[in-house]
């Protein structure tokens, strides 16, 4: 795991270490400089992978007391698969997306549960800033296995990702799971998508499969709390 960002390695350790009951839920988690001391980094990247944790719903801030690892959320099921690009299609808007970053690397001790993968596989993972009508609606970061996005440009993937699958590699969609959980935007997000620090936000976890049930995607995205809503059809 030597070629892993700093931030992902401090991600996994801090997973370990819930996973091994050393912090247990509602606990909370040392302070950035206590965690930033022990890891020998900066705050700066003590601080990027604790938000990695944060937007899997792994830990959870409270503003005035701490970090601590979150809760089990109550869960509703939900149904359908529509990518970004469909979605604002439909509702009579130009969708449009900024690339932050695009990289391959090595995955996460989340991306590999996730995703159903081992440390040799390795994933891209990309950052994006979606917008309708050029008006930022989300910030997204997905992680696909390498090997489903190979041969394909950057901008067949970063543009629509679903449609390039279908169209390119004759990939059909299946089901999705989908948590969606409220919280507020960090100052690094609310850049992004134009509002403040501490502004509410939808969060949406996502793992995407093919028909065949192997997952293929991983999302966790933000979504401005005023400028997006989820619809729920119950038959």
């Amino acid at each position: 795991m030597a070629n892993l960002p700093i931030y992902i390695q401090i991600h996994n350790d801090i997973k370990r270490n819930i996973e091994a009951n050393r912090w247990k839920i509602g606990d909370r988690i040392p302070s950035e400089r206590e965690l930033s001391t022990q890891f020998g980094v900066s705050r700066m990247t003590l601080r990027q992978a604790i938000q990695t944790l944060v937007d899997e719903g792994i830990l959870e801030r409270r503003v005035g007391s701490g970090t601590f690892v979150a809760n089990q959320k109550v869960q509703e099921k939900m149904s359908g698969v529509t990518g970004f690009t469909d979605l604002m299609l439909a509702q009579g808007k130009t969708p449009s997306s900024k690339v932050i970053t695009y990289h391959t690397m090595e995955p996460s001790l989340s991306e590999m549960e996730k995703l159903k993968i081992d440390e040799s596989q390795t994933v891209l993972r990309m950052e994006r800033v979606r917008y309708g009508d050029e008006v930022p609606i989300c910030f997204e970061v997905a992680t696909v296995p390498e090997d489903i996005v190979s041969g394909l440009e950057k901008s067949e993937v970063t543009s629509s990702l679903y449609r390039t699958l279908e169209r390119k590699k004759g990939l059909r969609l299946g089901k999705a799971q989908q948590t969606v959980s409220a919280m507020n935007a960090s100052e690094r997000i609310a850049e992004y998508l134009g509002i403040k620090r501490g502004d509410a936000i939808l969060r949406l976890r996502q793992i995407t499969y093919l028909q065949d049930g192997r997952p293929f995607e991983y999302v966790r995205t933000q979504y401005v709390g005023d400028r997006f809503e989820f619809y729920l059809e119950k038959e």
